[in-house]
């Protein structure tokens, strides 16, 4: 805005009384053209400045400060930082303790130059009225120093100011924000005390202060005694049912407002919005045919808003669409968009999206950085996310704790960079409780539970308290080193701290008690717990089930069912584990047809536990018609299916379907060729075993581990190759443990080599003493090789130091029921009945 439009205001030749109709300013206004070319600057102002003096005495004073007070509201109303120039013509007027004048600049000084100016300007005022005060307060508030709001608020009563209305305003932001309940109650009784209490402005403020502090039934008592609601305590209302998830309500209320006669508006919408995603994208799709309705102009906010909701309902075309129907975007929208990209686990398309940010000139902010290193994190792209570490620390952003704990995420997802993820740690100015979770679940993840603890244990000395996912992961890995002791503590701190009332916390108590194979800790664990779920069930048939009780595990559907717990995808896959684990047919069946009946079958996890139930009953044709109803099969489901075959006898097949899998595409883990091995030692075919051993590394990037050379001393040893059996297990990178031992044992006891058995049977025994394993191969090979008195001194030795031989037992399902048969056990009620089917099947 130009000076000569002010000084046109400011000069109106039609107010004939007007003492401005003086010649001197005809002549200023006329000749002063140049000055009025001018926009508002330092230097317009100092040569308005200039022109003011020439003004005759009489009227000076008063066009002087009209020209100040247009020049303050002018630069108030666009936050120009120049508009302060005009402090020094006005204490050179003399005009220093005009109160309308200071509050303009009061205002602009808050505006464009901080807190700090402002308090320091508002300090030096002679005199203060309440717009003063509220002016101040304002801008403590409008900054988030709320606690300083509150101080000034009291400072104010003390210097014998009464609030208006919009002080009042002010205050209760600041209580809503500090959840100061009490002192927002006392300013509600000095609002009633003075009559404020039916204002829109105040009302909408006490339902924001009783929403935040979770009283939504006195909220919304506050509501209806509002006099002339307006869309503000309407939309503040609506908010404070999103706040209390009461989802439904909220859109009832929507409803009464338009039958009130009120029309919404873009924040009334954006709230709509959020109610919505808890309710489906069939609510989310009425509420943006509302919106059109309504005619609301989709701005940046409502675009970011609808994107973020069809986001979370999995519809990601839909959330473009909108995106792309206007052509602004902030950084705001390109952060929704890339987070709605890793939420329906599209985490390439999420750093696309990021790549195109960058390109279209958008500056990334903290959210940003923190949101594509959690995609990089989920594909493991670590060299992509060392690139973005670089962007952040240009950014300046490395020590902000969102994308400290993104970084450190990433880089605990490496073995070999577990020093970067300390740094990026160690560089977090304030590390939360989300930092120091990340750092303690990433050094669990790696086997450095000791320096786990010692995180945990930093944790609580700097001040910060572990949350349920921090509590979660330090048992974890308290589980990974078996640790009895550090578990007991936990559980102590749990229930001293109360966390034990929170389902994850339970859920991971259970699960370390029964990894530790304490499963009656874990039911009096579950027996505790206020609330229990799929995952709390899940994770002790697991653990049971992995001890070998298959039986006990199965029991849990039982308790799952008593206690109203649904069974899901995870408890499902569990449960057709251990039936096959007992190799009951029948009962896999059912769990089959639930899994149909329940729309649990699609699930892949679902699939590949069938496929792993018919390989175990030798049900051959079963497992390949489950498996070829999978539609993507993953690594899983390959390897449950070599496994049926070989296990069954199908070698070819199983090395067949190994080959099918590389042709598919999907790359084999450590596990198929673990599978693979077994095959190949069971079918013979040594030369083929070594070259599948030798292909590991060389052609797909898989390290050999233990097992590994577990697996390829038997398939030697098998084949008599029995040096070279040693051969292998001398060279290994691996400390040999008592399998690898016991298995050449084997093989020496199948080829008749004493020495070299009794070599590894010494060894093993030095590894573990009271394995009878090694006692009855020993005596076997004894026995075999015409040395039945070194046979029989061996098991002396074994029952001299008391070791016994465990039975042998096995499973067989009888009309539908599972029983267990132990060898040299004739008590059982059906042990007669198996005898003669097995005798007239022999016949």
């Amino acid at each position: 805005m130009k000076i000569e439009r002010i000084l046109t205001r400011i000069y109106d030749p039609r107010s004939p009384n007007d003492p401005r109709r003086d010649p001197d300013v005809n002549n200023i206004v006329s000749s002063s053209v140049d000055i009025c070319c001018f926009e508002i600057s330092p230097k317009g102002i100092e040569m308005l400045w200039r022109t003011v003096p020439k003004i005759s005495n009489r009227i000076l004073l008063c066009l002087s400060e009209d020209i100040c007070s247009q020049v303050l509201s002018f630069c108030n109303s666009k936050s120009i930082k120049e508009g302060v120039c005009i402090h020094s013509p006005i204490i050179k007027l003399g005009l220093q303790d005009e109160l309308f004048l200071n509050n303009n600049l009061l205002s602009l000084y808050a505006k464009c130059f901080g807190l700090e100016h402002a308090r320091h300007f508002f300090d030096e005022m002679l005199y203060k009225d309440v717009v003063s005060w509220a002016g101040m307060l304002s801008a403590y508030v409008r900054q988030g120093n709320h606690e300083e709001a509150l101080e000034l608020f009291d400072f104010m009563k003390t210097y014998g100011q009464y609030p208006n209305e919009f002080t009042l305003s002010s205050v209760l932001r600041s209580c809503s924000a500090l959840k100061e309940f009490n002192q927002g109650t006392q300013i509600q009784a000095y609002m009633i005390k003075t009559g404020f209490e039916s204002s829109p402005v105040l009302g909408s403020s006490l339902i924001n202060l009783y929403s935040k502090c979770n009283c939504f039934e006195e909220a919304y008592k506050i509501f209806t005694c509002v006099n002339n609601r307006d869309i503000v305590t309407w939309t503040t209302m609506m908010s404070s049912f999103v706040q209390a998830q009461n989802w439904s309500q909220a859109l009832l209320f929507f409803s009464d407002m338009i039958k009130a006669g009120v029309p919404p508006n873009e924040y009334t919408f954006v709230k709509l919005i959020e109610a919505s995603i808890s309710l489906g994208s069939a609510c989310g799709k009425l509420i943006h045919a509302q919106l059109i309705r309504w005619g609301v102009e989709l701005n940046l906010v409502l675009k970011t808003a609808l994107v973020g909701m069809y986001s979370k309902c999995g519809r990601m075309e839909d959330a473009l669409k909108v995106s792309n129907q206007t052509s602004e975007f902030d950084v705001f929208l390109w952060t929704t968009i890339i987070n709605g990209f890793n939420q329906n686990l599209k985490f390439r398309d999420a750093i696309a999206a990021f790549r195109e940010m960058m390109i279209s000139g958008v500056v990334a902010n903290n959210y940003t950085y923190s949101t594509i290193l959690n995609a990089c994190s989920s594909i493991l792209a670590l060299e992509l996310g060392k690139q973005i570490h670089s962007q952040v620390i240009m950014a300046g952003l490395e020590n902000d704790a969102s994308v400290g704990n993104a970084l450190v995420d990433v880089y605990m997802k490496s073995p070999h960079m577990i020093e970067d993820a300390l740094r990026a740690f160690k560089g977090i100015t304030s590390p939360n409780v989300i930092s120091w979770t990340s750092l303690i679940a990433g050094l669990a993840a790696h086997g450095l539970e000791q320096d786990s603890f010692q995180a945990f244990y930093q944790m609580q000395l700097v001040g910060e308290q572990p949350n349920s996912f921090t509590l979660s992961s330090i048992l974890g890995a308290c589980g990974n080193i078996n640790s009895l002791t550090q578990t007991r503590k936990l559980h102590g701190y749990i229930i001293k701290t109360k966390a034990n009332d929170d389902i994850v916390v339970g859920n991971a108590l259970v699960d370390v008690y029964g990894r530790l194979g304490m499963v009656d800790d874990a039911w009096g664990v579950i027996s505790m717990m206020n609330r229990r779920d799929a995952i709390t069930y899940t994770c002790l048939a697991t653990r049971i089930n992995q001890m070998g009780y298959h039986e006990m595990a199965l029991n849990v559907i039982t308790h799952m069912h008593d206690d109203s717990v649904k069974i899901d995808e995870f408890s499902l896959a569990g449960f057709l584990s251990a039936s096959a684990g007992l190799g009951a047919m029948e009962l896999g069946k059912q769990l089959q047809c639930f899994s149909v009946k329940s729309g649990l079958g699609s699930w892949i996890s679902v699939s590949n536990s069938l496929v792993d139930l018919y390989g175990k009953c030798g049900c051959i044709q079963d497992a390949r018609r489950a498996f070829k109803e999978i539609s993507e099969p993953d690594v899983v489901s390959w390897n449950g299916l070599m496994h049926g075959f070989a296990s069954n006898g199908h070698i070819s097949s199983s090395l067949s379907a190994f080959e099918d899998m590389r042709l598919a595409g999907v790359k084999p883990d450590p596990i198929t060729f673990l599978l693979v091995l077994f095959a190949c030692s069971h079918g013979g075919l040594i030369d083929l075993g070594l070259e599948y051993f030798k292909s590991m590394t060389e052609t797909h990037g898989v390290t050999p581990q233990l097992d590994h050379y577990v697996c390829l001393v038997d398939l030697l040893g098998r084949a008599g190759r029995l040096e070279e059996a040693n051969g292998v297990i001398e060279t290994m990178p691996f400390q040999p443990d008592a399998l690898i031992y016991k298995t050449l044992l084997g093989a020496c006891k199948l080829h008749g080599n004493i020495p070299l058995g009794e070599d590894m049977a010494r060894r093993g025994l030095e590894l573990d003493p009271s394995d009878t394993a090694f006692y009855v191969l020993l005596a076997n090979m004894y026995d075999d090789c015409g040395r039945s008195d070194l046979g029989g001194q061996t098991r002396r030795m074994m029952r001299e130091s008391g070791l016994k031989k465990n039975p042998g037992q096995s499973w067989m399902e009888i009309k539908n029921t599972v029983h267990l048969f132990t060898a040299g056990d004739i008590t059982h009620p059906l042990v007669d009945e198996v005898l003669k089917e097995e005798i007239s099947s022999s016949i």
